[in-house]
């Protein structure tokens, strides 16, 4: 990384062609997704935190991926498990704090534990925030921020008795009851594998996000890589709607 390169505070990933890198290879799906987490997830936290980005997010399970071929969810969630208890202690002895977002409950009850144990470990740390979107999706976000909303003894809509005019909500209040509640929106959302469309990733969030397809697959996604995004965000000129 040169050291002229501007450097975001968040990025966010949407880790894509795990599947397509696997096949071209002979490989089985879970292969691809076994390669991420193994080799590529650790070492790009750790470099992104040499480069001074404060949060990195990786949407690593959507909403919509329980529809896929049973085998390949029971592998995943065998590649979870493994995760949390061997790949996350190693983040939080570098310093890396934990943060999850995404309906949780909807995963066993064992994932469920390890990830608030691993949350409750991590709070303190502050090299940086590795946030992962596990069963993440746009519109479900956005239901439940507004659900919390209406359960809010604060909350102007709860009242139905108040007068219309007076049942408002701001954005810092809404905001404040998405799963990113506290943390920067992202500067840039990447998109490995060649998509161009966000799939409802981050959608409050993204309103003025950089966006970068690039066509190389997830497990392809090193370091150098990540050099390859920072130079990009550089040439960005952001005017947020000025």
């Amino acid at each position: 990384m040169k050291k002229e390169t501007a450097i975001p505070k968040h990025i966010a990933i949407i880790m894509d062609g795990n599947r397509r890198w696997a096949k071209t290879r002979g490989l089985p799906a879970i292969a691809g997704h076994r390669y991420v987490a193994d080799k590529i997830l650790e070492s790009l936290v750790e470099y992104a935190a040499k480069c001074g980005i404060l949060y990195i997010t990786f949407w690593a399970w959507s909403t919509e991926n329980w529809e896929r071929n049973k085998d390949e969810v029971t592998g995943i969630m065998r590649i979870f498990r493994h995760v949390i208890h061997n790949r996350w202690n190693r983040l939080h002895e570098r310093g890396v704090r934990i943060r999850i977002i995404g309906d949780t409950s909807k995963f066993e009850s064992d994932i469920r534990e390890s990830l608030e144990k691993v949350i409750e470990i991590t709070k303190d740390n502050k090299r940086i925030t590795a946030v992962f979107a596990l069963n993440y999706g746009g519109r479900d976000e956005t239901l439940r921020a507004v659900n919390r909303l209406l359960q809010h003894p604060t909350s102007n809509v709860q009242h139905p008795a108040s007068k219309p005019q007076d049942r408002t909500v701001t954005e810092e209040q809404f905001s404040g009851m998405l799963d990113t509640a506290g943390m920067p929106d992202p500067d840039m959302i990447i998109r490995t594998g060649g998509e161009q469309r966000l799939s409802g990733f981050l959608p409050w969030q993204s309103e003025y996000s950089e966006f970068y397809f690039p066509p190389w697959y997830m497990p392809d996604f090193t370091p150098e890589k990540l050099d390859e995004v920072l130079e990009e965000y550089a040439k960005r000129k952001r005017r947020y709607g000025k």
